[in-house]
């Protein structure tokens, strides 16, 4: 058989590599469960008419169908089903299933691979790990938790930064309802039209924009000028305020969206300083968000786009009878992680979980290296034991080769192979290092 060729967009690490993100996925956890966050995972499959319907995204859906489906029949496969291209989507399913056996407001965090058929470039695959956190309520969900999804999320993404070196991140933040009021001000019905071609601000700047506006929605040139007047507005605090008012334009969804975004900006300038800045350009393309948007971006690796994005929606949950509003934000794991293992930016103090390598005298006296090896991993400690009876120097280049820092031997010795200490040890007592113990993260 010949080397098969990579698949473009699929990522896959190597071990040292797979450490890197096991440890960040650990961070993440512990963050979301240390603000009260459980852990759930949906299915990879949903319905193509619940995916196709939410926002601007079905041309990159992947279809799933069994091959043998119209040969062996069957209802269930005749149903059209896709992979999930976010995790909010089967989150907001996955809810109006189980709504009877949760309390809210509930609050979830979700880790697990999601699929989208787009272009494959660096940041962007076509199957990729997302972590995401939701608070939903019941009919209703008051609006300080739109400021905590972003305090927990700037938490865990500066917990990355100061335990693993990450780049810290800049957390852009805009208000639906700000948007929505001052283009109702200015006598506009179609908010979401004009909110889709402002969001093609950075792409293709404020002239491109405009014409947009005027050519496209008819709106008047002056009445475009204001809508970027408003996109072009940013501040680290709730000086926004202030610039949004001085466009003269009243409304009371824009004065409620205003006060919303006011809070997060408060709240996260508190819990993060420096690292979160009232944008209102930021639109976010999906369709089901009505207040609160979040784009956030590491710094110094801006052209990899948002890594982390998501708002408040009211109106993606709902059996008919009840409605379950939510706010949420997903952290993009393999956008974050993947340019930096590339770069050599992120890496493992060593690219396997063995501390220590017991070695072999002779075949004969395996089952005593066993014995001791079983000892140490009783007391927590990674332990291997020599696949071969070699001479001691080969089975030391072994441990080396493997990045195993220590090696044990049968005289009741252990020897650090790095600095080449050697001294007698108890397999019942001694302990490594705790840097030793289990491989870190490292910034190179």
């Amino acid at each position: 058989m010949s080397r098969p060729k990579p698949l473009s967009g699929f990522p896959e690490f190597l071990p040292s590599e797979r450490i890197v993100e096991q440890r960040v996925l650990a961070s993440l956890a512990t963050t979301f469960e240390l603000h009260g966050f459980g852990s759930i995972e949906t299915r990879a499959l949903e319905p193509m008419e619940h995916l196709a319907r939410k926002g601007e995204i079905d041309k990159e859906i992947y279809v799933v169908r069994r091959l043998q489906a119209e040969r062996h029949g069957g209802g269930g496969d005749r149903d059209e089903l896709g992979l999930h291209f976010d995790l909010t989507v089967p989150f907001a399913r996955y809810v109006l299933e189980n709504s009877g056996h949760l309390t809210f407001p509930f609050r979830r965090y979700q880790i697990q691979k999601v699929w989208r058929g787009e272009r494959p470039q660096e940041g962007r695959y076509r199957e990729f790990l997302q972590a995401d956190i939701d608070i939903v309520g019941q009919d209703v969900l008051a609006a300080h938790h739109d400021v905590e999804v972003a305090r927990v999320i700037l938490e865990a993404l500066e917990r990355l930064h100061t335990e693993f070196g990450v780049p810290p991140v800049l957390m852009r933040v805009n208000n639906r309802r700000l948007a929505e009021g001052f283009y109702r001000g200015l006598g506009i019905d179609d908010h979401l039209a004009v909110l889709q071609r402002v969001d093609k601000l950075d792409k293709i700047g404020p002239a491109a924009v405009q014409q947009l506006l005027t050519d496209e929605l008819g709106l008047s040139a002056e009445v475009a000028a204001q809508c970027l007047r408003l996109a072009t507005i940013s501040a680290p605090d709730d000086s926004f305020v202030d610039r949004v008012q001085a466009l003269g334009v009243r409304n009371e969804l824009l004065d409620d969206g205003l006060e919303q975004l006011a809070a997060v900006v408060r709240a996260g300038a508190a819990a993060a300083p420096g690292r979160i800045v009232a944008d209102l350009k930021i639109a976010r393309g999906l369709d089901y968000y009505t207040g609160t948007v979040y784009e956030t971006e590491m710094q110094g690796l801006e052209h990899l786009g948002s890594i982390c994005s998501g708002g408040r929606y009211d109106s993606l949950a709902s059996d008919g009878r009840t409605s379950y509003p939510g706010v949420g934000l997903s952290i993009g794991v393999s956008r974050v992680l993947v340019p930096l293992l590339a770069r050599g930016t992120l890496a493992a103090t060593r690219s396997v979980p063995t501390c220590v390598l017991v070695a072999v005298d002779a075949e004969e006296t395996r089952a005593e290296a066993e014995a001791t090896a079983a000892r140490l991993r009783a007391r927590g400690i990674p332990t291997e034991v020599a696949p071969k009876a070699d001479r001691f120097g080969k089975q030391i280049r072994y441990a080396d080769r493997r990045g195993i820092p220590y090696v044990w031997f049968s005289s009741g010795e252990v020897k650090d192979i790095r600095s080449g200490d050697q001294g007698p040890a108890d397999p019942d007592s001694w302990t490594p290092p705790a840097d030793d113990l289990r491989p870190t993260v490292r910034r190179a």
